[in-house]
């Protein structure tokens, strides 16, 4: 045990130490504990009500909505056994949805971090691998990527340098549906461009898929791959742009033959990558307009709201009302008085 004020002194507080001391939130001296450079009272029930011990909030803050962290997953692709991934989760305790987002080779790129960020605010558990830091990922399966996209009709889903990204990204779902607090039947993915053909060829091969919501994607072949998804798509695209056009043609004709819908969401005049906001093609109105129907077509299949309760049902108005009287008849009006004589003798017959 070592003394609460000496603890924070400390340049690096020793992860999982427990003192006796005062604690930041509450400002009265009782045991706590030391996690990743936080301390919680051990005797509350809601461990969000946290404070960092160098952090310049006044206690009881309330905790921001999701945080990040770069994780591990284990994988055959990488030389490591293990590839690289930024995970993001929110802080409310509860059993939740998640997300993974599929990159291309170009990374982390500014589409993806707004998609995951989006996703972890709405409640949902969003993991990116991380390829530009990720062994055996290189240039190679870049140009197995656009070449196939712009001269051979599609990316190849059956090509080896595909097929190890769509291996790394399946470990990647596992290691999601298996994190705490992930519930392992709602799980979806999100791509973009090319992340888009390698989430529709991932979702070809994970028939757990809940849904799948595509953002501009490239032409795959072959271009009946979707008549293998099982799972609800949604295609977001430009009337602008051609390559994702192509795309779209694709689904369009397996449209009505797949087990799964197919829902389609057009942005007048949208050119591809009007979700980064580091590209010329960038639009704020039309890129909103395309979050918000991603993230609402993801809710609704994850997310959806809680039944009503049913209705109670309405008596008859006799069931209801008391019975009403029968009508009463009408008095018979009096008779009359006889006349009499001023004298009171009776009248004669």
């Amino acid at each position: 045990m070592r003394d609460d004020d000496r603890m924070l002194d400390l340049p690096d507080p020793e992860f999982g130490s427990g003192v006796i001391g005062v604690c930041d939130v509450c400002g009265e001296r009782q045991a706590v504990i030391v996690l990743s450079k936080e301390r919680f009272k051990l005797c509350v029930l809601d461990f969000l009500n946290k404070t960092w011990i160098a952090s310049e909030k006044a206690p009881g803050a309330p905790a921001p909505l999701y945080r990040s962290e770069r994780v591990w997953f284990e994988s055959k692709i990488p030389s490591t056994g293990k590839a690289p991934a930024i995970a993001l989760s929110p802080t409310k305790v509860v059993r939740r949805a998640s997300v993974l987002v599929t990159p291309d080779v170009y990374g982390l790129t500014t589409t993806l971090l707004d998609a995951a960020i989006r996703f972890a605010r709405e409640g949902f558990e969003v993991l990116l691998p991380d390829l530009a830091k990720t062994d055996g990922i290189g240039a190679s399966h870049h140009v197995t990527l656009r070449s196939g996209a712009q001269f051979r009709g599609g990316v190849a889903a059956d090509s080896r340098r595909v097929t190890e990204l769509v291996e790394l990204y399946s470990d990647a779902l596992e290691h999601l549906r298996g994190r705490d607090m992930v519930d392992p039947a709602k799980s979806a993915l999100f791509g973009a461009s090319y992340g888009g053909s390698l989430a529709l060829a991932l979702a070809a091969r994970a028939p757990r898929i809940a849904a799948v919501a595509l953002a501009y994607p490239m032409p795959v072949r072959p271009p009946d791959l979707a008549k293998l998804v099982t799972a609800p798509v949604l295609c977001v695209t430009g009337s602008a742009d051609r390559a994702s056009g192509r795309a779209r043609a694709q689904l369009e004709a397996v449209r009505g033959s797949t087990t799964a819908p197919i829902s389609f969401f057009d942005v007048p005049g949208g050119r591809h990558h009007f979700l980064a906001r580091e590209l010329g093609a960038y639009d704020l109105g039309q890129a909103e307009r395309a979050w918000s129907a991603i993230v609402g077509f993801l809710k609704g299949l994850l997310m959806p709201p809680p039944p009503r309760p049913p209705a109670v049902p309405l008596k008859p108005a006799s069931a209801v009302l008391p019975p009403t009287p029968p009508a009463a008849r009408p008095s018979a009006a009096p008779a009359p008085p006889s006349a009499r004589p001023s004298g009171g003798a009776p009248a004669p017959a």
